[in-house]
């Protein structure tokens, strides 16, 4: 297995860390949205968040709460912070680590979202209730 982020915790690869404890470590990202973009990573792979455990899930966003707090209380220009994780190829995921992204945001910083066409279109109660159906008979 190749893995960028593996070879960073293993040490075979430089990081700016911010944070580390059993579960999970913090890193700078080395392209970043805006200065003080960290990204948090699991200390065990997990490609996909269907084989991360819930332990560590929950810890990596107890972090990002502490970092959010933290990019606020610092001298790095935030205004706001954001938190992405993408899951899968058709959801933007590059690296197939878990990795959840914190970054401070700014007005006028130019990051922002691309609606597709339907995302104006309110679909119909009966069509939400079917889907949240679906999803509720998918649960373990």
């Amino acid at each position: 297995m190749n893995c960028i982020f593996c070879d960073i915790l293993a040490g075979r690869l430089p990081s700016s860390q911010v944070y580390r404890d059993k579960l999970c470590t913090a890193l700078m990202d080395i392209q970043p949205v805006n200065p003080g973009h960290m990204i948090i990573v699991p200390n065990s792979h997990a490609a996909f968040l269907s084989e991360l455990d819930e332990d560590t899930g929950a810890q990596m966003f107890c972090i990002a709460q502490r970092l959010a707090r933290a990019l606020r209380r610092s001298d790095v220009k935030c205004e706001g912070v954001n938190f992405f994780l993408a899951d899968g190829k058709a959801a933007m995921q590059e690296i197939f680590h878990v990795h959840l992204h914190v970054f401070p945001r700014f007005d006028g910083d130019g990051f922002g979202l691309t609606f597709g066409p339907t995302y104006f279109h309110k679909p119909a109660r009966n069509e939400l209730d079917e889907i949240a159906q679906k999803i509720r008979s998918a649960l373990d």
